[in-house]
C-alpha cells in the first residue's frame, strides 16, 4: 500500500424529503448564492419550485443560471463567472447531476481566478486562488461529483473534454434525496451505473500490492452497483434501490476506494475524446470502451482480473485463469447489455472511419505530455495501443 493523505470535509445529508431543507441548511454557510441547474426537467418535476421556495423562506438571496447540458460547456461557465462577479456572489448552489455540479465547480474556480478558467483545465495556467465554496442537491446519481474534488468541462470550440482537480472543490454540503430520482428514465440510470462502476475499475485494476482492505471495499461497492441497477431496471420507483445506488456512486468517486494504490483513468481519458467529438453520453461511451480496455490489460496482471472475475462477477474459480477472466468480461458485457447500454462504436453513432488515431494522440498527450505521450495504468499505453482499443470497439462482439 502506498502513502496517502485523505481529507473529506463534505457534509453529506441523505434521506427522503431532505432537499426541502436546503434553505435552512445553507443559512449556516451564506446568505446569497448562484442557483445553477440544467434543463427544463427541474421545473417540470416541481423541484425548481421547491428549491426556490426553500431559499426564499430561509432568506437566501439568489441569482440563477440554468441550461447546463450533458458534457457541460465552458461557454456557460463564462456566463456564470460574469454573473457572480457582477452580483458579488461568493457561493454556488448546484441542483442537478454530475454535469451541473461540475459546471458549478468550474464557475467556483473561475470567479476568483485572474485568467481564463479553461487554461486551468489545459494546464496552461496554475490555480493561485481559492475556489468559491459549492453546495449541491443531487438529482441524478452517477458522476460522484457531489463528494469529489474533481470537475470535467468541455470546450465545444476545440472539441476537448478535460478534467481538473483540487481539494477545495469538494462540496461543502451535499443533499442526496432518493425521491428526486424517481422521474429518471432507464437509460440515465444505466449510464450512471456504468460511470460509477468505471470509477472503481480505474482504482481497482492496479499493480499496487498489499491492498486487501481497499480491494474488498471496491468489490463490495461494485457488486452493489450492479445489483441495484438490475433492481431499478425492473422497478424505477424503488427508492431503496436508488438510495443504495446513489451512496455507491458517491463512494465510488470520493477516492476512499483509491487511497494507497496506483490509479489509472485510462478508460475515462479514452471516453472523454468520444464525448468531446461526438457528444455521446459518458456512461454509454464507457460501456463501449471498458471491455476492450480490460481485454488489452489482462496479460499485464492476470491475477487482479481473475480476482475481480471471481469476487465481483461470480465466476467459479474451477477453471484456468484465462478462462475465469474471459467469463468475467463476458458477464460484464452481458450486464451492460441487460441495462440497454451500447456495445460498439456503431451503436454510439460513431463511424468506422472516425479519426481514432487523432483521438488516441489527444488522450495520451494530455496525460503523459508531448515528450512521452501515454495513458497510465497496469500497463502504460501509447497512442498506437489506444487506437487499437478504439478499433476493437467498432463492431459489437
Amino acid at each position: 500500500m502506498l502513502s496517502f493523505d485523505y481529507h473529506n470535509p463534505t457534509r453529506y445529508i441523505y434521506g427522503e424529503g431532505e432537499h426541502r431543507r436546503i434553505g435552512t441548511l445553507l443559512r449556516h454557510y451564506t446568505g446569497k448564492v448562484l442557483l445553477h441547474y440544467g434543463g427544463g426537467s427541474l421545473k417540470k418535476t416541481g423541484v425548481y419550485t421547491t428549491i426556490t421556495n426553500a431559499l426564499n423562506q430561509a432568506g437566501i438571496e439568489f441569482c440563477e443560471l440554468g441550461g447546463v447540458k450533458p458534457n457541460p460547456s465552458v461557454e456557460l461557465v463564462y456566463q456564470g463567472i460574469d454573473i457572480c462577479r457582477a452580483e458579488n456572489i461568493k457561493f454556488i448552489l448546484a441542483v442537478g447531476g454530475g454535469s451541473v455540479i461540475d459546471s458549478a465547480k468550474a464557475i467556483a474556480l473561475g470567479v476568483p481566478h485572474p485568467g481564463d478558467v479553461w487554461k486551468l483545465y489545459t494546464r496552461k495556467e496554475e490555480l493561485r486562488t481559492e475556489p468559491l465554496p459549492v453546495a449541491c442537491v443531487l438529482t441524478l446519481p452517477a458522476a460522484g461529483s457531489e463528494n469529489s474534488p474533481n470537475t470535467v468541462l468541455t470546450h465545444d470550440g476545440c472539441a476537448r473534454k478535460l478534467g481538473f482537480g483540487h481539494p477545495a472543490l469538494r462540496p461543502q454540503l451535499s443533499v442526496v434525496d432518493p425521491t428526486l430520482f424517481l422521474s429518471l428514465p432507464l437509460n440515465q440510470m444505466a449510464n450512471g451505473a456504468a460511470d460509477m462502476l468505471c470509477h472503481i475499475f480505474e482504482r481497482y485494476f492496479s499493480n499496487t500490492p498489499d491492498t486487501e482492505l481497499s480491494d474488498a471495499l471496491c468489490e463490495a461497492t461494485m457488486r452493489t452497483i450492479m445489483q441495484q441497477a438490475i433492481r431499478l431496471k425492473e422497478d424505477l420507483s424503488d427508492t431503496r434501490a436508488w438510495g443504495q445506488l446513489a451512496l455507491s456512486g458517491t463512494i465510488a468517486h470520493n477516492n476512499l476506494l483509491g487511497v494507497g494504490r496506483e490509479q489509472s483513468w485510462a478508460c475515462h481519458a479514452l471516453e472523454h475524446e468520444l464525448s468531446a467529438v461526438y457528444d455521446v453520453p459518458h456512461g454509454a461511451g464507457l460501456a463501449v470502451i471498458v471491455p476492450a480496455y480490460l481485454e488489452a490489460m489482462v496479460p499485464h496482471n492476470p491475477g487482479i482480473f481473475a480476482q475481480w472475475a471471481t469476487n465481483v462477477m461470480g465466476v467459479p474459480a474451477n477453471r484456468n485463469t484465462p478462462g475465469v477472466i474471459r467469463e468475467g468480461i463476458r458477464r460484464l458485457r452481458a450486464w451492460y447489455r441487460e441495462l440497454g447500454l451500447p456495445q460498439s462504436m456503431q451503436e454510439l453513432g460513431i463511424p468506422a472511419n472516425a479519426d481514432f488515431a487523432g483521438m488516441a494522440r489527444a488522450a495520451c498527450v494530455l496525460k503523459g505530455g508531448a515528450a512521452n505521450p501515454h495513458l497510465p495504468g497496469i500497463h502504460p499505453i501509447c497512442p498506437a495501443e489506444c487506437e487499437s482499443i478504439y478499433r476493437a470497439c467498432i463492431a459489437a462482439i
